[in-house]
């Protein structure tokens, strides 16, 4: 709760605001039962008009003004909570970007949308029900005893049994209910992985007809949640009766005692009643809304935690902003995932120089992509080091690294938004002259200039509207719209037909005479042309050099390409 606190403090003016109007709304709603006992004992039993109208007056206007506190202490209240809420999502979200791939893993995507959704609305929720209800179910209930105890002090036994056995429930209430909320959070977890899974896989599914395969695992997940939530809401369903039971039990104990025949304690009995209804309804309201708080905190562990959560990679204290020319030394690296008991890479030595072209091919599973994903310092290495430019890339500024530094990944990446606006991710100042260069590069210029609206044309999330190999170009283009100087290819153009291939990797070839390139490939007809070529195989590098080499000393290799080109064409490139 110290979360939650934190934030409240940063809009303590207009909480307090929202209290005092709260204050006020409970005081006027405690006021109404003794005005209307006044009436009773002193206007009904004397027949007296002038004095229940005098009375009712009051009253009205008592009403009135509870109302009016009613909704100035709910505007407050919302506008408080939905702040803090604002600020919690967008607090998560600057921190989530800090934070390296270690942590996203570890902290898993679909969890974190549940952190930033879900669990930001029952602070939400929380705060709102503190605002609106829980200053003034105290200020009810205490009142309210207090008020019954002065007008029938002989309640004072009655009241004191209430109140230790009421408190006896919230407290094994909130007690019960805490963990089985957490493991509620961590269930809505699992179905929106499962969700994301499948709307990211939706044509796959789709082209293997296994939609009742995932029906049948979306449900499993969503069985888990609904007794989850079960569990937790049973808690409510077994505590809240037992304390109605316990506050309407005091009441007919309250007339049984009360139940002498006197006319003169009507009134009293009268307003002793609708008191003890009040501290009912009060009970129960902080009842409810200690089961929010107890959701509350569960979501405020988990929010916590995100919000706490450091980036595992190290920051330098004086981080070095070298002139990145292109030249990379891996000396002895290795690798591992988090979690994993198998090193990923094992004592890679390769130096690549500047402006030079390195394809790295292999098998699937070989490496090649945790391989380049260490040179922006996606992750760092477990042993080893990574030398750009002469400088410990762990000693680099990481901004300035990865402006120098354009990736097209295996998956190809668009954004909600036009052709236009896509490829200025890769440099926002880039003219539209640059755009069309790097597009004719790409070979994505021809069917943008088809589209109806060309560079204007809408795309949506994730390029849906484009085919594979169209998202492949564009992707490509963006990267080179960037300028960078070490460009990283990670098999980008596995859905481009080999001529297309061909053409975009002959247009890269002659506009990256300046860029260090790596060339991640399944293909070897991708590679061989490159100026040296990196084989590896488990996580290891087997061979290191032009493709004639590596054909005479690398056994992988041409195994490799024999199986793509064949016997024959070895010997006529032999």
């Amino acid at each position: 709760m110290k979360l939650i606190l934190k934030y409240i403090r940063r809009h303590m003016g207009i909480f307090l605001i929202s209290t005092f109007f709260l204050t006020m709304e409970a005081m006027a709603d405690l006021m109404q039962p003794t005005f209307m006992s006044m009436i009773v004992d002193k206007g009904i039993q004397n027949a007296d008009i002038a004095q229940i109208l005098f009375l009712g007056v009051i009253m009205l206007g008592i009403a009135i003004l509870g109302a009016m506190c009613a909704i100035m202490r709910n505007l407050f209240a919302s506008r408080v909570s939905q702040t803090i809420g604002k600020e919690l999502r967008r607090d998560m979200y600057h921190n989530v970007q800090q934070l390296s791939m270690e942590n996203i893993d570890r902290l898993r995507p679909e969890s974190i949308i549940t952190r930033i959704t879900n669990d930001v609305a029952q602070i939400q929720e929380f705060i709102n029900g503190i605002m609106r209800i829980m200053v003034k179910a105290p200020i009810i209930c205490v009142g309210a005893i207090l008020l019954i105890l002065i007008q029938t002090p002989r309640q004072a036994p009655v009241m004191a049994g209430i109140l230790f056995i009421v408190s006896l429930l919230v407290v094994g209430n909130m007690k019960i209910g805490y963990p089985r909320f957490g493991v509620v959070q961590k269930r809505l977890d699992l179905l929106n992985g499962v969700a994301r899974e499948f709307l990211s896989s939706v044509r796959v599914v789709k082209a293997f007809h296994a939609e009742e395969e995932e029906m049948n695992k979306f449900e499993g997940v969503s069985v888990e949640l609904a007794h989850a939530n079960t569990a937790a809401l049973r808690t409510m369903a077994v505590f809240s009766p037992f304390i109605n039971l316990t506050v309407n039990f005091g009441i007919v104990l309250l007339l049984w005692i009360s139940g002498s025949g006197q006319s003169a304690e009507i009134g009293r009995l009268m307003a002793s009643v609708n008191y003890m209804t009040q501290v009912l309804f009060a009970v129960n309201m902080i009842s409810n809304t200690l089961n929010t708080a107890v959701r509350a905190a569960a979501s405020s562990a988990r929010i916590k935690e995100v919000l706490e959560e450091k980036p595992a990679q190290h920051v330098p204290q004086m981080p070095l902003m070298p002139e990145i020319k292109g030249d990379i030394y891996l000396e002895q690296v290795s690798f591992a995932y988090a979690g994993s008991g198998k090193e990923t890479l094992r004592n890679i030595d390769i130096h690549v120089c500047p402006g030079e072209t390195v394809g790295i091919i292999g098998s699937t599973g070989s490496g090649k992509s945790t391989l380049v994903n260490l040179i922006p310092r996606f992750y760092d290495a477990v042993r080893g080091t990574i030398w750009i430019d002469g400088c410990d890339v762990t000693q680099i500024d990481t901004k300035h690294l990865r402006n120098a530094i354009a990736v097209v990944p295996q998956k190809a990446l668009l954004f909600s938004g036009t052709i236009r606006e896509n490829l200025r991710w890769g440099r926002a100042e880039a003219s539209d002259d640059e755009l069309i260069k790097a597009a004719e590069t790409a070979c994505a210029d021809e069917f943008i200039k088809q589209s109806e609206k060309g560079y204007e044309t809408m795309l949506g999330q994730g390029g849906v509207n484009l085919s594979g190999g169209q998202k492949q170009r564009l992707s490509i283009a963006r990267a080179l719209v960037r300028r960078p100087r070490i460009l990283i290819l990670d098999d980008c153009t596995s859905a481009l037909d080999a001529r297309t291939e061909a053409d975009v990797l002959s247009g890269l070839r002659s506009m990256a005479e300046n860029i260090t390139v790596l060339l991640v490939s399944q293909r070897i007809s991708a590679v061989m042309r490159a100026d040296r070529i990196l084989c590896m195989d488990n996580g290891s590098v087997v061979g290191y050099g032009r493709h004639d080499e590596l054909m005479e000393s690398c056994e992988t290799y041409r195994a490799i390409y024999h199986s793509q080109i064949g016997p024959e064409g070895g010997e006529r490139h032999g």
